[in-house]
């Protein structure tokens, strides 16, 4: 990761233009997150399919990918995000919700780049 500044509050950071790849707020410092390749991507595409596959249809968890979780100071993008279905962030129509201001049950990087 790269360290691309410093010197932005964590709601001026969530103001920014989203960053491809994505940048991340950890401790005040923003980190530009490596551009993914191709077996990094094949990876991550298997491990959240495999993941949904098992835990969707009885609704027990949901893994999802390069999803944006606020929480605790922090502004991650992990490579998958995985939530216990009770904690899904719904918007009114029950549909899954755009902004996730919370942290993940489970969060999964992969190193392959």
């Amino acid at each position: 990761m790269v360290i691309l500044s410093s010197n932005l509050s964590l709601t001026e950071f969530l103001q920014l233009p989203e960053t491809k790849p994505a940048s991340e707020y950890i401790d005040a410092k923003i980190y530009q997150k490596p551009m993914p390749q191709g077996k990094h991507s094949r990876i991550q595409t298997r491990l959240s399919t495999e993941i949904n596959q098992v835990s969707e249809p009885e609704q027990k968890a949901l893994a999802l990918t390069e999803l944006r979780c606020t929480f605790g100071g922090r502004s991650l993008v992990p490579d998958i995000a995985v939530f216990e279905w009770s904690r899904l962030i719904v918007d009114e129509d029950r549909e899954i919700a755009n902004k996730f201001e919370t942290y993940p049950d489970w969060i999964i990087e992969n190193s392959l780049t």
